[in-house]
């Protein structure tokens, strides 16, 4: 994983997951806790430090805690089936709001990390503010309508004519270096939540995605259910929209407002 940038120092931190497994978690700045959960296929460094929305977020007062997913990362990637039961990475980042003893914090993520966080509301935690990126209605009432993509993908690389999604998603997995036994088992660890259960978050809730992104539903839908969601635009499809400053800075402006 490229090291990050000077100006942003990181702490590492291991917890143990559901089964013992080490989670790697990284942690950035001092002051209102926020935890962040990456994307399938990516990391934390990938997703918040690359692009500098860590950075950003720190500068505005926040102690940033970035988990890498099971299989994913710096953290374990077991290629055993039963390490990838249902719920896993909610049973995973609840855990890690336990160990580090959070009480009072932000919470969100994006794509995967955007149904993680949902899970996790579903079972109980409960944070002040609430940030679902790269996510819609469907994406998470019905969580393996892209099920049968990423299979192909991973059980077929190497096939794919460059420039085609598959192709783009297959390069994607060779830069985060992504494990593609982990990644299979991870598609079993996806559980629906129910409109009717997310319509009760009464968390506020800023729903933020890219204007091009439809790849996990409608954001729209997803912040019309929430009883307090807000939906913000930014610029970009669901591989870009992670990488521009215009995401860091909506999380910024609905985390200190």
């Amino acid at each position: 994983m490229p090291a990050p940038a000077p100006d942003l120092p990181i702490e590492k931190l291991e917890i143990k997951g559901l089964g013992d497994l080490p989670i790697a978690v990284h942690v950035a700045g001092k002051g209102r806790d926020l935890v962040l959960i990456h994307g399938y296929f990516s990391n934390a460094w990938t997703n918040w430090v690359r692009y500098g929305h860590a950075a950003k977020l720190v500068e505005a007062g926040f102690r940033v805690i970035m988990p890498d997913l099971r299989g994913h990362g710096e953290s374990g990637k077991p290629h055993d089936v039963a390490a990838y039961p249902p719920d896993a990475l909610t049973e995973d980042n609840l855990a890690l709001v336990d160990q580090l003893g959070l009480t009072d914090y932000d919470l969100g993520g994006y794509s995967l990390g955007a149904r993680t966080t949902t899970r996790m509301l579903a079972r109980g935690a409960a944070p002040r503010k609430v940030i679902l990126a790269g996510m819609g209605l469907r994406g998470l009432v019905q969580t393996l309508d892209n099920g049968g993509y990423y299979r192909n993908v991973l059980t077929n690389l190497g096939s794919f004519e460059r420039g085609t999604s598959e192709w783009m998603t297959e390069a994607f997995l060779k830069t985060t270096k992504g494990d593609p036994v982990a990644m299979l088992h991870i598609l079993n660890t996806f559980v629906d939540t129910p409109k009717e259960v997310i319509a009760g978050f009464m968390q506020p809730v800023e729903v933020v995605c890219g204007a091009d992104d439809r790849d996990n539903g409608v954001a729209q839908e997803l912040a019309d259910v929430l009883p307090n969601g807000r939906y913000v635009e930014v610029p970009g499809n669901h591989m870009n929209a992670v990488t521009r400053k215009e995401l860091g800075q909506a999380m910024v402006d609905f985390l200190t407002a």
